[in-house]
């Protein structure tokens, strides 16, 4: 099919456009840097956040795609001119959401049904989560109206090569690496679930051609999921070393900016998801678990990876001269 991915330059594009190519699929990717592209994929530059340039760029080539993956929407803006341009002209409307969306649940795992809020106030994740639910209910509601086939994935947390914050496994690969102590907020044991980034291209691609699909939202998350202090002992496991863990008291944890680890989890409480319905509908399943996982984005780390970030421990050092 005719596929259009929006990003494409960075993390889930850059590895949904390699699965796509993989599959066959005539791929063309609309951004605003360039990257390395698989032979044979055609770039469209364009910073969609410019007034206009959606309308402009796009627009002329409407009537050239079968299918659009949307990776870098986040509010109703983003979203309301690409439905203006490719209504009754695509078959397929990809939405990269997030399990962000989310409210507290004390039912685990959380499904497809479970409560989210489009109201920033109310959202765990506050304005994040609640433009993608904005975003979601908007495409459901063009679903419905139009008839576009409009399809919203809820991506949990990511792992593996190319992620675009060193504050994810990166920096914690790079204090392994120097011995150097690891802070850990509170007590560790709040539940964090994670998914391989080569497992959610592989979703969205599962769904290309699915009519099933139409109107339907989906979490895609790991097989497995893991605590906050676990998932810091197998990055050390990948690494090949003791890991150092210096518990820092929840209240006093809060009060540092940055947070002392990426995963929110630590002192939202955490959560685990149902994958159920995307297994069902999609015939997909991941394939790596969690070590699985992490042993692949060490091994980009140390073959390209640190040289994409500079790491500066000096509120480490600070916070550990306290103590």
């Amino acid at each position: 099919m005719r596929t259009l991915v929006l990003g494409g330059n960075r993390y889930i594009g850059r590895h949904l456009v390699e699965e796509l190519v993989r599959g066959g699929h005539e791929v063309t990717v609309f951004n605003s840097h360039e990257s390395p592209l698989p032979p044979g994929v055609r770039r469209i530059h364009g910073d969609r956040r410019v007034p206009g340039v959606i309308e402009a760029v796009l627009g002329p080539v409407r009537d050239e795609f079968d299918a659009i993956y949307d990776n870098t929407s986040y509010q109703l803006p983003d979203v309301e001119p690409l439905v203006e341009i490719f209504r009754g002209r695509v078959r397929q409307y990809f939405f990269t959401s997030s399990t962000a969306v989310y409210l507290w649940s004390d039912v685990q795992p959380i499904a497809e049904e479970s409560s989210v809020s489009d109201e920033d106030a109310v959202n765990p994740s506050r304005a994040y989560g609640a433009g993608k639910v904005r975003c979601e209910r908007f495409l459901r509601t063009e679903y419905e109206r139009s008839g576009l086939a409009t399809t919203s994935f809820r991506v949990g947390h990511t792992m593996g090569p190319h992620s675009p914050l060193a504050s994810r496994e990166p920096v914690f690969f790079a204090r392994l690496e120097q011995g150097r102590p690891i802070l850990m907020p509170g007590d560790g044991l709040a539940a964090l679930h994670l998914v391989h980034v080569d497992d959610v291209a592989a979703a969205l691609a599962a769904a290309l051609g699915k009519e099933a699909t139409a109107g339907q939202v989906y979490n895609v998350a790991g097989p497995e999921f893991t605590s906050v202090a676990g998932y810091m002992r197998l990055m050390a496991r990948v690494v090949g070393v003791e890991p150092k863990l210096v518990t820092i008291p929840r209240e006093k944890a809060k009060e540092y900016r940055p947070p002392l680890v990426h995963w929110a989890e630590w002192y939202r409480g955490g959560a685990v998801f149902s994958i159920d319905k995307t297994r069902r509908d999609l015939a997909w399943e991941p394939r790596f678990g969690l070590e699985e996982g992490l042993a692949d984005a060490y091994r980009w780390f140390c073959a390209e990876g640190r040289g994409w970030y500079e790491f500066d421990f000096s509120i480490d050092d600070a916070i550990l001269a306290t103590l």
